[in-house]
């Protein structure tokens, strides 16, 4: 196996998923939130509770800039803070109600999309991206 091979597929790979990701969800929300917080939103529904350092990390910004863009959110009554029962200076992030309702209609637009991208590909070639994304999913993308 060619491993610098492999690498150089996976660069593709991953660079490919972003464009299509961005296409996918390119004016889901209205003009409600930003790019930057729908990212934010999305990260939350699929990974909360989460802290600040944690959103701040995974979208790179800096803790100052997350903080500001959940200020926002917390205003437009999207997401909740909850500090920690042992640690009182440390909270975590999480959807409110109205932010689970907004993402749910997101994703429902995003699988719409999704399903016409599929809606050519045979059921064997769908079991192979399944069985493709979970090996994936417990390899590479394992945290």
């Amino acid at each position: 196996m060619d491993k610098n091979a492999l690498f150089n597929q996976f660069v593709t790979f991953t660079a490919t998923v972003h464009q299509v990701t961005s296409d996918l969800t390119q004016n889901i929300i209205t003009d409600a939130i930003t790019p930057v917080q729908y990212k934010i939103l999305e990260y939350l529904k699929v990974s909360q509770p989460v802290t600040i350092t944690e959103i701040s990390d995974c979208h790179h910004m800096s803790l100052p800039n997350t903080s500001r863009e959940l200020k926002k959110l917390q205003e437009k009554h999207l997401i909740e803070k909850i500090s920690d029962s042992e640690d009182r200076r440390k909270y975590y992030v999480r959807l409110s109600e109205d932010g689970e309702q907004l993402m749910n209609e997101a994703f429902a637009r995003v699988e719409a999309r999704f399903q016409q991208l599929i809606q050519h590909v045979s059921e064997e070639d769908l079991k192979e991206i399944q069985h493709a994304l979970n090996v994936l999913q417990q390899t590479v993308f394992q945290q």
